[in-house]
């Protein structure tokens, strides 16, 4: 069973984004990660590039497939996990704390169109 985290936000497409303030800390749900197997590729947006919430940011690949990233909310990359170009394993051994990108928020109110944890079980289980 797939770990989900209570506290924060899930897109249907899963990605997660977790809010501190006007920042948003985006990665990719556990189950995301399990579904794809060993990363071992992580693309990921230059900082001061805007991402625009349904609309693809970057990429993960794995030894099985590659998958596009979803930004679950509008904003401005103020940070990225750069541990992740050179470990991209990373994501495999804990999801949640191998966050992807940091973003400025532009609009709170597209939170209101997230999954809850609660909402996010029944899709990922």
């Amino acid at each position: 069973m797939s770990k989900v985290m209570d506290g924060i936000f899930y897109a249907e497409s899963h990605e997660w984004v977790k809010r501190e303030g006007q920042i948003g800390i985006i990665g990719i749900t556990d189950f995301a990660q399990s579904q794809l197997g060993s990363v071992v590729f992580v693309d990921l947006p230059e900082v001061g590039s805007k991402v625009v919430k349904g609309k693809e940011f970057g990429a993960v690949e794995s030894v099985k497939a590659a998958s596009d990233l979803i930004s679950p909310i509008s904003g401005k990359v103020v940070a990225i996990n750069d541990e992740l170009i050179g470990e991209p394993e990373n994501i495999n051994k804990d999801a949640f704390d191998s966050w992807l990108i940091k973003v400025e928020i532009t609009d709170a109110n597209e939170f209101s169109s997230l999954l809850d944890a609660t909402a996010y079980r029944k899709i990922s289980q």
